[in-house]
């Protein structure tokens, strides 16, 4: 069995150095197990690893890939979610090579970016499982590259290897961005990036000096399921539980299920997760859920909805979900992953700003009640790093209550890009008088009573007549408008008017529910019901709305809906006019 009481963390450099460290001091702790659903009704098959079969496991299979590339040759990971995803990814670190996280090409709709990374990173090896060795295999014919089965390594293979001593300096991965307003950008994350930012994690969620379990379905290709999922537990030596993504999706339970299973659990999610779980777990499924001892919910999205926290705590309040785990936070690829993070344990700071001073660039008190006002969730206070809101022209500091980019500093602040020197200049060369060089987010926010509110993307913006109009905003209210309109599965951006002047026209693309089909919708009612929801709360006059069936609408390898894509298939005519007149049905 497991202590509970967590050992103490030494200070190591890499994260094959804790491993190490954990398989010396507490061999037969339980570090990683993975959560498998075979079937429909399957409750869960358990695999786990100990710290110190997990040692085995990464120096055999460093070994192996020390002989099959160079120091500092990186290694595409296109394993399946589980244990052999996390012994890939420390085994790359531990023989000194650049580990590149990604997923096997049967990821739907994602085959396009796999190639296109492949394409930038120019890895040497390619490391899969058993499983994914055909299709993987098929879809690296032609690259020059080696391709090893982590599973396929026997554990003799470990001999006496060590793992090789690498800088902290050094760059232990490229975390490839997700692509939401541009092509994908692998960022240079270093040893002590990740190891700092692991750190900053356990702090600012009350997991360095406490018992907890990191539970996670967030795919391990994506910053916050690599450092939330593998490198935290790592440095602290905690039990990480896994289970598939599309396992989660398939039966949400299951999530809930993991949760009320492990004491004081620590888990994260994006906003529509949280309301898929209150819309798809039925009341026969919450018997028996123990959610007393969560610890904390961590809500990455941008920005965090209010109301989505207020929803799942009132479906699951019965079962004993503490209403103040869930914890807002903010971060990105290019500062590891964590930035700033509510703390478990404090009530969720909302605040209710008004719209039309938001749309000039102040965030200034509305009443809660007022429907004019925009709801915000505080993201709490940076974990550990500065942060500064500032003009995105003119790059000045700006004072409270004020909007502005988001600017970074911190020892988790990535290298820059991978062979991008003009973009990492620009993005991560920021400067502020006498305070050294900034990584430029790209968000959009401001402080409020010592919190920090993330607003939106300055790319997304959308600015008509002069006026700054967030798309997550128009979003939120073209799907509120008709019940057939599917959450989270819309697009909102602006595209030229077609007369050569500078004014935008406002488009909304939008999937129809899954519980209907387009046939049985009325097609006109919806695009008025859209367009007049849109106009008496945003003042804006939508040019079209596109219905499309559900999947039409691309989302980025992250799961967020990639408004430039969707932007761009718009203006090539993708969207294909049918319907009784009516502009923009996708038939």
């Amino acid at each position: 069995m497991d202590s509970r009481r967590p050992p103490l963390a030494p200070p190591c450099r890499t994260l094959p150095e804790f491993v190490r460290h954990w398989a010396e001091t507490t061999p037969d702790r339980r570090a990683f197990t993975f959560v498998d659903h075979p079937d429909p009704d399957s409750r869960g098959v358990h695999r786990t690893l100990t710290w110190r079969r997990l040692d085995t496991r990464v120096r055999a299979v460093a070994a192996r890939l020390a002989v099959a590339a160079e120091p500092g040759d990186r290694v595409a990971l296109l394993c399946p979610q589980g244990t052999e995803y996390v012994t890939a990814f420390l085994a790359t670190l531990a023989a000194g090579l650049i580990a590149v996280p990604l997923y096997p090409p049967g990821l739907p709709g994602h085959a396009d970016r796999l190639a296109g990374v492949l394409d930038d990173a120019c890895p040497s090896v390619v490391v899969t499982t058993s499983a994914a060795l055909e299709e993987v295999g098929g879809f690296c014919a032609g690259r020059p590259v080696r391709i090893v089965a982590v599973d396929q390594v026997p554990d003799d293979a470990a001999g006496d290897w060590r793992p090789v001593e690498s800088d902290a300096g050094a760059t232990a991965y490229l975390q490839y961005t997700s692509g939401s307003t541009r092509a994908p950008a692998g960022v240079e994350i270093t040893h002590a990036n990740v190891v700092a930012n692991a750190g900053q994690a356990l702090s600012a969620y009350a997991a360095d000096d406490q018992p907890v379990t990191c539970v996670g379905w967030l795919p391990l290709y994506h910053d916050m399921g690599l450092v939330l999922s593998v490198a935290a537990p790592v440095v602290r030596g905690l039990l990480s539980v896994l289970m598939d993504p599309a396992a989660f999706l398939r039966q949400p339970v299951r999530w809930l299920r993991l949760l009320a299973a492990h004491p004081r659990a620590v888990s994260a999610a994006p906003n529509f997760a949280y309301d898929y779980c209150v819309a798809a777990v039925a009341e026969g499924q919450k018997a028996g859920l123990r959610l007393s001892g969560v610890t904390a919910l961590i809500n990455g999205s941008e920005p965090v909805r209010p109301a989505t926290a207020d929803r799942f705590h009132a479906a699951f309040a019965a079962q004993g979900l503490p209403a103040q785990s869930h914890c807002p936070s903010y971060g990105l690829a290019e500062a590891t992953v964590f930035v700033s993070a509510a703390r478990p344990q404090e009530p969720l700071r909302r605040f209710a700003v008004d719209r039309d001073a938001l749309a000039t660039g102040k965030a200034l008190p509305a009443r809660a009640d007022d429907p004019m006002a925009v709801l915000l969730a505080g993201c709490g206070t940076p974990a550990g790093q500065r942060v500064r809101i500032t003009d995105p022209v003119t790059c000045a500091v700006l004072s409270e209550g004020e909007v502005g980019e988001i600017w970074v500093q911190g020892p988790n602040v990535g290298r820059g890009y991978w062979q991008r020197n003009e973009q990492t200049r620009h993005v991560f060369g920021g400067e502020i008088a006498g305070e050294g060089r900034w990584l430029r987010t790209g968000d959009l926010g401001t402080v409020l009573d010592g919190q920090l509110l993330v607003t939106g993307r300055l790319k997304d913006l959308i600015i008509v007549d002069g006026r700054n109009h967030y798309p997550q905003d128009v979003e939120a209210t073209a799907q509120e408008a008709h019940p057939a309109v599917r959450r989270d599965r819309l697009a909102a951006f602006a595209v030229p008017d077609g007369t050569g002047e500078a004014d935008e026209r406002v488009v909304v693309v939008a999937e129809h529910a899954r519980t209907t089909s387009l046939a049985e919708i009325d097609v006109p009612a919806l695009v008025r019901a859209v367009r007049a929801a849109v106009s008496a709360r945003h003042g804006l006059r939508l040019a079209d709305v596109v219905l499309v069936p559900p999947g039409t609408v691309p989302r980025t390898s992250s799961g967020k809906v990639s408004r430039a894509l969707t932007r761009e298939r718009y203006l090539r005519g993708a969207y294909e006019r049918h319907g009784a007149g009516v502009p923009g049905i996708l038939a």
